[in-house]
């Protein structure tokens, strides 16, 4: 907090005060009764109004100085630091088929969902393993069986996200979702991401927020341990919009699995090996929108991919100090027009010099 004047130099008329003061009584100076001798004056006490009406030019002095003041626009700044980011916005495409119920690790009792419940929530708020978090950036949850649907929209505030994270549910294979529809999450996941600029200024406006955040990148995680086998929205499709729309897509393969094309007697045969996704099919959404495909075949081999995709994808905090003022002349124009009109009052009334 520092305080200073608007206009310095009109302090330099403050000597010149008691001289404007004076003057201005003088012009108002008028012959008083003619006596031949002041002796005859002398057995006469003055009144308290003769004492007091040398107070008048001193009201009148004190007022000019507190106008000046005034005019030189006292103000008292406050200095604040604030903080701007161009940061990611991201979307979590999680597959929600029965097969996520399965142990991602064999020597392990979790399962693949829990592990990527566990990641994903540590992705978004940070461990003792290298992850810092992402606190400022617009994250969101799509989750997909033979449908899907938004979870959680883009939000800044994570609280609420990770809560849904953890209950995201499983598609029970005799359900109407069971399945597994790649290019639908990642359709709906992309429209979230294309219209997210546009999401964020209503929300400002709305909140009458200053817009700290402006999107620096649009990235897709997404998670699946199956073969896409609803093809409403191809995922080769969906891709081809991210790359649009300039949204990367960082795709990966939970279990450790893939589709190899292998010789039998019968002839060529597309067997699964150590797992249920199609290793071909996520390596080509990754390269067509600018993203990379890995597997996950363990909770540490997840673990580093999340902290590959944190370093990817770096969010710049800028901060600028920036300080305010505060208007403060008016208390003194205040005490100069009442000094004013006091000496006015009292100089035509109780103070009055006659004749």
């Amino acid at each position: 907090m520092m305080a200073h004047f608007d206009v310095p130099w009109l302090l330099g008329l403050l000597p010149l005060a008691p001289l404007l003061a004076w003057l201005g009584g003088r012009r108002r100076r008028r012959a008083a009764v003619r006596f031949s001798s002041r002796a005859l004056l002398a057995p006469v006490r003055p009144t308290w109004r003769a004492r007091l009406a040398p107070a008048l030019p001193l009201l009148r002095m004190v007022a000019l100085a507190c106008l000046i003041v005034a005019l030189a626009r006292p103000q008292k700044g406050i200095g604040e630091i604030r903080t701007s980011a161009e940061g990611v916005a991201l979307m979590f495409v999680v597959d929600r088929s029965w097969s996520m119920n399965e142990r991602l690790d064999p020597d392990e009792e979790t399962t693949r969902i829990d592990v990527v419940k566990r990641l994903s929530k540590e992705f978004i708020a940070g461990n003792d393993r290298g992850l810092k978090g992402r606190p400022d950036d617009l994250i969101g949850l799509v989750t997909f069986g033979k449908f899907a649907e938004t979870a959680c929209p883009l939000v800044r505030i994570h609280e609420t996200l990770v809560q849904l994270i953890d209950a995201i549910d499983l598609a029970h294979p005799q359900s109407i979702d069971a399945g597994t529809a790649i290019g639908e999450g990642l359709a709906l996941a992309a429209a979230r991401l294309r219209d997210a600029e546009a999401e964020l200024a209503r929300r400002n406006e709305q909140e009458d927020a200053s817009p700290d955040f402006t999107i620096k990148s649009k990235v897709i995680v997404l998670l699946t341990d199956g073969d896409e086998n609803v093809t409403t929205i191809a995922a080769t499709q969906a891709a081809q919009l991210c790359a649009d729309w300039g949204i990367r897509v960082y795709a990966v393969g939970i279990g450790g699995g893939a589709v190899r094309t292998v010789q039998t007697p019968f002839g060529e045969r597309q067997i699964t090996i150590g797992g249920g996704f199609n290793e071909q099919l996520l390596d080509s959404i990754a390269q067509t929108t600018g993203g990379f495909y890995r597997s996950a075949a363990s909770r540490q081999a997840l673990d580093d991919i999340y902290r590959e995709i944190d370093r990817l994808e770096k969010t710049e905090i800028h901060s600028k100090e920036y300080t305010s003022y505060e208007e403060l002349f008016q208390p003194w124009a205040l005490a100069a027009a009442s000094l004013l009109l006091a000496e006015v009052a009292l100089g035509s009334t109780w103070l009055r010099r006659t004749p």
